[in-house]
């Protein structure tokens, strides 16, 4: 799903592919525990996106939209510090329409295409970028798009703050997974968390404001074409 490549220099000189994390670079239990963690959450995912598809026929086209929505954010990459580059995610989009769950299986999708494809994260790395970006992403986006209506937001701004901070939550989830298998030699997992933390940071800030608010945009343009009943439950918001 997304270009979030970050390169940099960690602890003697190991180079590092981040957001997605590269093939091969995870050390072998730490590849094996992601996937071991992403996959009971994607054969659910799958569960429900088949029940799904077979009780609203008239929602498969807004899924695939969805989907490309996510391929082609996660896709507009721009440089970012000490050798690495940053961009959105597009994971919100889906997840505020269709649920998490469905997204589990729509990210994961676009992330394995990405990695065969565009040789962008990786096979051996996809439960690690699967679970940042497919799944906590997904969970942030529709959660905090739920609290933000019940607590009386707008819905222009609950779309906003549902994307931008889902951006950022996978950035998060990454930061924390390169700092569990390669914590610093001077502080441990909390330093190395930080530091990951700190980079993405330059970037991904800006890059997820500007994915909230081309998210309200694209959700807007589509509601006022009637494009389905999902875009009028929030109308006048």
């Amino acid at each position: 799903m997304a270009l979030f490549v970050v390169y940099f220099w960690l602890t003697n000189e190991n180079e590092v592919n981040a957001m997605h994390i590269m093939e091969g670079f995870l050390p072998v239990k730490w590849a094996l525990f992601w996937w071991i963690l992403f996959l009971p959450f994607f054969l659910f995912g799958l569960r429900r996106l088949v029940h799904a598809s077979k009780q609203h026929l008239e929602h498969k086209l807004l899924m695939a939209l969805a989907g490309a929505f996510t391929f082609v954010l996660s896709a507009l990459k721009i440089p970012s510090v000490t050798g690495s580059s940053s961009h959105p995610t597009g994971i919100g989009f889906g997840s505020i329409l269709f649920g998490p769950w469905v997204m589990v299986v729509i990210g994961t999708i676009v992330l394995l295409f990405q990695a065969l494809l565009l040789a962008h994260g990786g096979v051996t790395t996809l439960g690690a970028n699967a679970m940042s970006m497919a799944i906590i992403g997904p969970f942030v986006a529709y959660g905090l798009y739920q609290l933000c209506r019940k607590g009386a937001l707008s819905n222009r701004v609950a779309l906003f703050l549902a994307a931008c901070l889902s951006d950022l939550a996978t950035y998060v989830m990454t930061s924390l997974q390169l700092a569990l298998a390669f914590p610093a030699p001077d502080g441990g997992i909390v330093a190395s968390f930080w530091k990951f933390a700190g980079i993405f940071a330059i970037t991904q800030v800006p890059l997820a404001v500007t994915e909230g608010i081309v998210t309200v945009i694209v959700w807007n343009w589509l509601a006022s074409y009637q494009a389905s009943p999902l875009f009028q439950r929030e109308k006048g918001a």
